[in-house]
């Protein structure tokens, strides 16, 4: 009895090994289907990824031009995900997001109110410029993205699976904009700035969009697929001194005794939802990278982008030159 017990042991691992094993040759089709259009932009691909991957939405920082919009539409593109962009402004009101209730009237004279859905009904929503729109519009969407649905004249309309959220910034212009309060901003998973490409890249970048025919990315997920690889990211392992990494650099980023020296500059910090973040973030790394646990690498990797949009310093701090990027180096120096 117990050796059958123990080869149904392992025949179960074996289907779960090969399902995970299966899963990352999605994740890393999926990757190589995006590079291949999106150049010199290797590392937000790997975070937007990653956020997705963790089941989260993300905040892409850059100046115009930096293939922001591209990105999205490609990644909706290789996920196989319904993909619609929203472009914000200063009048847009929370309804043109959501959708509205509008009266209607049959042949027999009998009214009734349907519902006519939002833009945010998509999978994989592009918010362009989101610091542009009045703070109730940023409000609406930052609830759609916390709750999973949206209430409507009281009722209730939940929105489709998977559903992702990639805002983008503008770091440039500030004027005409309403900056995202800090609490909204911890709803974002990861902050991934946009840099410029490097001259190979921008020399892609020339002949490929420039020709006769752009490169197009092809479907290497669906949106069934893209679910079982976030239900088995939340399954892979993950060790003492990963947990331990995790702990050690969330609270070390806070003000207060545990961040010893490097504390007294920080205002305010990570809460515990920044744990969370890295947590499952690490996880949607290891996968990405073909390898089924995480290590104190991946921690360190993320720790940027997972930590920098949750915390802030104290104006000695920065009236000292200090940054906040330069005070996430220093806290990753203390364990690895």
């Amino acid at each position: 009895m117990a050796k059958g017990g123990g080869e149904s042991l392992e025949k179960l691992e074996d289907m779960i090994v090969r399902a995970a094993e299966s899963t990352a040759a999605h994740v890393r089709a999926a990757k190589a289907a995006i590079t291949s259009v999106i150049f010199g932009q290797d590392m937000v691909v790997e975070h937007a990824l990653v956020t997705v991957l963790s089941g989260g939405h993300g905040l892409l920082v850059g100046v115009p031009g930096l293939a922001k919009t591209k990105l999205v539409d490609t990644m909706g593109t290789a996920l196989g995900l319904d993909a619609r962009r929203i472009q914000f402004t200063p009048d847009l009101m929370p309804s043109d997001i959501l959708g509205t209730e509008v009266l209607e009237e049959s042949p027999g004279g009998k009214r009734s109110f349907r519902f006519i859905a939002g833009p945010v009904f998509a999978q994989l929503l592009m918010a362009d410029e989101i610091n542009r729109a009045s703070p109730r519009t940023q409000s609406a969407l930052l609830q759609a993205m916390q709750e999973q649905h949206v209430t409507v004249a009281g009722a209730r309309h939940d929105l489709p699976k998977p559903f992702h959220v990639l805002a983008t910034q503008n770091p440039l212009e500030q004027e005409g904009t309403y900056p995202l309060p800090e609490a909204q901003l911890d709803r974002f998973l990861m902050e991934i700035d946009v840099d410029y490409p490097d001259q190979d890249a921008e020399r892609k970048i020339l002949f490929d969009t420039t020709g006769a025919e752009e490169s197009r990315a092809k479907p290497a997920m669906s949106g069934e697929d893209l679910l079982s690889a976030q239900r088995l990211v939340r399954r892979l392992p993950v060790g003492e001194s990963v947990v331990e990494a995790i702990l050690a650099l969330v609270r070390s980023a806070r003000p207060g005794p545990e961040g010893g020296e490097i504390g007294k500059l920080i205002s305010w910090g990570p809460g515990p939802r920044a744990s969370q973040a890295l947590m499952l973030a690490v996880r949607a790394r290891a996968l990405l990278d073909g390898r089924f646990a995480p290590s104190v690498d991946d921690v360190l990797e993320l720790a940027e982008p997972v930590l920098k949009h949750r915390m802030a310093l104290t104006f000695a701090a920065r009236a000292e030159g200090e940054t906040i990027p330069n005070v996430i180096r220093r806290l990753k120096a203390r364990i690895g």
